[in-house]
């Protein structure tokens, strides 16, 4: 990268580090189970809402009791269900639609990150009716308070639960893009361990390295506070010990609450402190072949830990000692040669493969731009890297 970008993007980022203390941060709440709910919705005098959801989570009955739960209360439920991976414009002017015809007052993310970044931009549509999706694209463009905004996770990922972030598909070009406002955190999060109990082995493994990526991209990037770094130690050292026991036994409800923990730490990590290439380069690849983010990541994270060399050594040798993989008497180099050695023997363990089939050549140049222009200025990473070089990556996990 020439001095002149390189500067652009160090004194961009710095600037958002100076601001953070001034940003509208906030938590959502926590809730330990959907049978909190009713009493939410009734102290805020909601009488009808709208479940956003996919078919798969309906279709295996987590929805249900909820859904009765909160009939019985006499409040109005109206279920959309139609979300689809990577949620596309389409996926949310449905959803708004039908929350519209509804008169639905609040807004209930069911399911993962795909349905809770869905749940959140028809909120944002609610209150926009005439900025289309496409003009939402990039930071700070929504600036109103969302209706009642509940997220209940049924995967220990993609933090969605407690992020400002949600990642759209274009339904036309393809083209996958992160909007981001203060106004898209959750009001509240749902963490009940009860609805991941049932989640198959692939998708344990790959929403919890997505997870993993999520910590470590916040944690080694240059605008951290004490907070986010706190949150991301503490989530590398929960997945680590417990996401193999989730993938092992998917009945290890302890495992699966540590998990649950874990994923919305990662979620007020990176919120505050951004992700990196890993993130520009899965969202590009998801949104051109409809890869799974969780799975990109997987792949991607230990080849760009490795790119980023001694720009990362010292970040990554903390962690490591956290979560136990070291000392402190161990070099650097060596210390975070161990994390990103047991990165790969996870997803070696866990059926997660080292290459990723379908990246075409020809396409190659085309998504670094699209990788390049998501990333620069925008996130701290340890080293910057070009939209060639970033080439580079694509390369190394084509299969």
């Amino acid at each position: 990268m020439n001095i002149f970008k390189k500067m652009y993007c160090r004194i961009y980022q710095g600037a958002f580090r100076i601001a953070m203390p001034l940003l509208p941060y906030r938590e959502p709440i926590t809730l330990d189970s959907v049978l909190d709910i009713k009493s939410v919705l009734k102290s805020n005098n909601i009488h009808r809402v709208l479940i956003v959801t996919d078919k798969g989570v309906r279709g295996l009955g987590l929805t249900a009791s909820l859904e009765e739960d909160l009939k019985n209360e006499e409040i109005f439920v109206s279920v959309y269900d139609d979300t689809v991976p990577n949620p596309t414009i389409d996926c949310i002017e449905q959803g708004l639609n039908q929350y519209i015809a509804d008169q639905c007052q609040a807004i209930i993310a069911f399911g993962g990150g795909s349905v809770m970044d869905c749940a959140k931009i028809i909120g944002a549509r609610v209150v926009k009716p005439n900025q289309p999706v496409s003009k939402m694209q990039g930071l700070l463009k929504i600036r109103k308070k969302l209706p009642l905004l509940i997220a209940i996770p049924t995967t220990a990922g993609t933090g969605s639960e407690t992020t400002i972030a949600a990642v759209i598909t274009d339904s036309k070009t393809h083209h996958k893009y992160p909007i981001n406002d203060f106004n898209l955190i959750p009001h509240f999060a749902v963490l009940d361990a009860n609805l991941t109990l049932g989640l198959p082995k692939g998708l344990t493994a790959t929403t919890g390295m997505d997870a993993l990526t999520h910590a470590i991209e916040a944690f080694i990037g240059k605008s951290t506070t004490k907070k986010t770094r706190q949150c991301s130690l503490e989530a590398c050292r929960l997945i680590l010990e417990n996401l193999p026991k989730a993938y092992t036994n998917g009945k290890d409800k302890e495992a699966r609450q540590n998990m649950l923990r874990a994923s919305y730490l990662a979620g007020l990590a990176f919120t505050r402190s951004y992700v990196g290439y890993v993130h520009a380069i899965a969202h590009s690849l998801g949104g051109k072949y409809g890869i799974a983010h969780g799975l990109a990541n997987a792949v991607i994270l230990p080849y760009m830990l490795t790119e980023f060399g001694n720009s990362a050594t010292k970040k990554l040798k903390a962690i490591a000692v956290h979560c136990g993989l070291t000392d402190e008497n161990t070099p650097e180099k060596i210390a975070a040669s161990k994390l990103i050695n047991k990165i790969t023997e996870m997803n070696a363990s866990m059926q997660i493969p080292n290459k990723l089939d379908g990246v075409k050549d020809r396409d190659i140049p085309e998504l670094a731009k699209i990788a390049d222009k998501e990333a620069n200025p925008l996130y701290p990473v340890p080293k910057l890297m070009t939209a060639a070089e970033l080439e580079e990556i694509y390369r190394l996990i084509q299969k």
